[in-house]
């Protein structure tokens, strides 16, 4: 079956991102590192902002749990930019490419509100896309089936006629469980351009 859209997951996929990337410039000694990464400015807890609340929100509650470490939680917010260190390579190349062809793009993320708002104007890779639905903005994250419904009702394309990338391997299985062509990003950019060639996509 022909694809008429590609669908982009964003972190991991198009951008890196790493909670450590930031902390690492803050915090000298490792195993300090380590427990700080593990108790404090945690991936869960940054996932409940990826599923709605508000960064500032999250911030106040983990100072008031650790306020001995109240800079470091605090330096979360003005500098989260730097938990993305560049772009990944080769994806990039891809969007303009497909770009070039005329394919619609649109991008599916797990990504909060706020800092969705920091991001989007730094990162123009996502500049040909015609619409992304950003999990903190829907309060809807993947791998949640309503969220990809929503998306292809958004999108105006139907699932089957839709090519979705992504890392995460749950996402990839929730997609495909509703039609959904799929493409599981875990071979770099090479191999997903392998695939965009096949369908003739570029």
């Amino acid at each position: 079956m022909g694809v008429d859209a590609v669908v982009w997951d964003i972190g991991h996929v198009l951008v890196q991102w790493s909670i450590r990337g930031l902390y690492e410039k803050l915090i000298d000694d490792p195993a300090e590192l380590d427990w700080f990464l593990e108790h404090v400015v945690t991936l869960p807890w940054h996932f409940r902002h990826d599923a709605g609340e508000p960064l500032a929100d999250l911030i106040a509650e983990k100072v008031a749990e650790y306020p001995d470490h109240r800079a470091l939680i605090e330096a979360y917010g003005p500098r989260w930019l730097e938990t993305i260190p560049g772009l990944i390579p080769g994806t990039p190349a891809l969007v303009e490419a497909l770009a070039a062809k005329g394919v619609p793009q649109f991008a599916i993320t797990n990504f909060g509100a706020d800092t969705f708002a920091m991001f989007r104007p730094a990162f123009p890779v996502l500049d040909p896309m015609i619409e992304i639905v950003v999990s903190g903005i829907e309060r809807l994250a993947k791998p949640d089936p309503a969220i990809f419904r929503l998306a292809a009702q958004r999108f105006g394309h139907a699932p089957e006629r839709m090519l979705f990338i992504d890392d995460n391997a749950a996402n990839i299985a929730s997609a495909r469980a509703l039609g959904w062509q799929v493409h599981h990003f875990t071979r770099g950019a090479e191999a997903l351009a392998a695939d965009l060639g096949a369908l003739g996509l570029i």
